[in-house]
């Protein structure tokens, strides 16, 4: 009795693991690369919610390699649609890739489904990177 009691609250646990996972917005630095005289950031966003985000702006900090404020830019992400991965290409004018020290996500400049505008979205994201660059939040 007890070890069935056991598997149905293992089972409860990983479903509402799973269930928090699932409803989050996941973004990605893939990949940074020179291109002409600017920095081409990649960011793999992985929508897990049940919502289209119509619009999704993204207040982003590039510091240096010394950790000193460099650039500051608003990027745009969305559409993003629901349960869906996409991939979202931008530059970052007049800065080399290799003076990036790291990325930050300082905030969301606009956010909205088919309900209208949120204020949920930055506790919704999540931030990882791949490669030498951190990307936090």
């Amino acid at each position: 009795m007890m070890r069935g009691l056991g598997v149905v609250l293992f089972s409860a646990l990983v479903s509402q693991a799973a269930l928090a996972e699932s409803s989050s917005v996941s973004i990605e630095l893939n990949k940074l690369e020179t291109h002409e005289s600017a920095c081409r950031a990649y960011l793999v966003l992985e929508n897990g919610t049940n919502d289209a985000f119509h619009a999704l702006k993204l207040d982003l900090v590039m510091f240096d390699v010394e950790g000193i404020v460099a650039k500051r830019l608003a990027v745009e992400v969305a559409p993003l649609p629901a349960g869906k991965t996409s991939l979202k290409v931008f530059e970052i004018d007049d800065m080399a890739c290799e003076g990036i020290g790291r990325v930050l996500l300082n905030s969301d400049l606009a956010c909205a489904d088919a309900a209208g505008s949120r204020d949920d979205c930055l506790d919704l994201i999540s931030t990882s990177a791949r490669g030498q660059v951190a990307f936090v939040k």
